[in-house]
């Protein structure tokens, strides 16, 4: 039985691996598969790579290309989800700011330095015009710690998938604001350089067996009804994030990944550029 680490946040884009899991189709071909939730996001699992906490990682995408940039000893093995992923901006609810435009040179709240929240408060601030200079952030870990900093006004805004974070938006926690997608896929499937070295033929069967299962998700009976009492969502909102999320079973392209870097690149998010055969690896 081979043992493999792999982490994710604990989102609805990750409850596949959970069903390949439960119905033991890893267990099928004696690859025992260890999922970890990392509830801090991308940076965290940056770091579990770096430090051989973690072998694989289902991790967005602008984080992960930052930091192979920055040395992260791992490569991409594929697209997970192709779609762009929807970031709410969201405000507490009683504040002061009711559009996208109150919040220049206001504090973000981030689950940690290179993460999502992070990237995207660059991302957002460059569509709206705004110095990324002078961007200050507040670091909050989980999104238990941005509902506090919100709330105590030691951070004006915050950004977060818009379907997870609804239900905070729901119960009038949060006000959101407006959303920013990415302007590239939303997730990707990396693995550390030594563990897919030594193991490629168990990276190409776990790839194999979660593609499967992609593949067919949005047709799972009663798919939308599990999410939703999973991830305390409405169904109606999970129908929507269903006909919104585009899974992907494909390599990323030499293309598409220059494509990303430069954008990365212009933003100032990475201030160097890594190769393709640095960054990507295709099973």
């Amino acid at each position: 039985m081979k043992t493999v680490k792999i982490v994710g946040v604990p989102e609805h884009f990750n409850l596949p691996w959970q069903l390949c899991i439960e119905n033991g189709e890893f267990e099928a071909e004696n690859i025992d598969l260890q999922w970890k939730d990392i509830p801090e996001g991308t940076g965290k699992m940056c770091q579990m790579l770096r430090d051989g906490e973690a072998d694989m990682a289902v991790i967005l995408t602008e984080g992960i290309v930052k930091d192979i940039v920055a040395g992260n000893p791992s490569k991409i093995v594929q697209i997970y989800v192709q779609s762009p992923l929807i970031w709410g901006i969201h405000v507490a609810a009683k504040s002061e700011y009711q559009t996208i435009k109150d919040l220049q040179n206001k504090k973000v709240a981030i689950s940690r330095i290179g993460s999502g929240s992070q990237l995207m408060a660059y991302v957002n601030a460059n569509e709206q015009g705004w110095e990324t200079d002078d961007l200050e952030f507040e670091i909050i870990n989980t999104i238990d710690g941005a509902v506090e900093a919100l709330t105590d006004g030691t951070a004006d805004y915050f950004m977060w998938e818009h379907f997870m974070t609804k239900p905070l938006v729901d119960k009038g926690i949060f006000r959101r604001v407006g959303d920013c997608p990415t302007p590239w896929p939303s997730f990707v499937i990396t693995v550390r350089d030594e563990f897919l070295k030594k193991n490629p033929k168990t990276v190409e069967k776990i790839l194999e067996i979660i593609n499967k299962t992609t593949h067919d998700f949005a047709q799972i009976p009663n798919i939308d009804k599990t999410l939703a009492e999973l991830f305390n969502q409405k169904p109606e909102d999970i129908q929507e994030w269903l006909k919104l999320t585009q899974w992907s079973q494909k390599h990323l392209s030499e293309k598409a990944f220059i494509k990303i870097q430069n954008q990365l690149f212009e933003l100032g998010i990475i201030d160097k550029k890594s190769t393709f055969v640095e960054t990507v690896k295709a099973l």
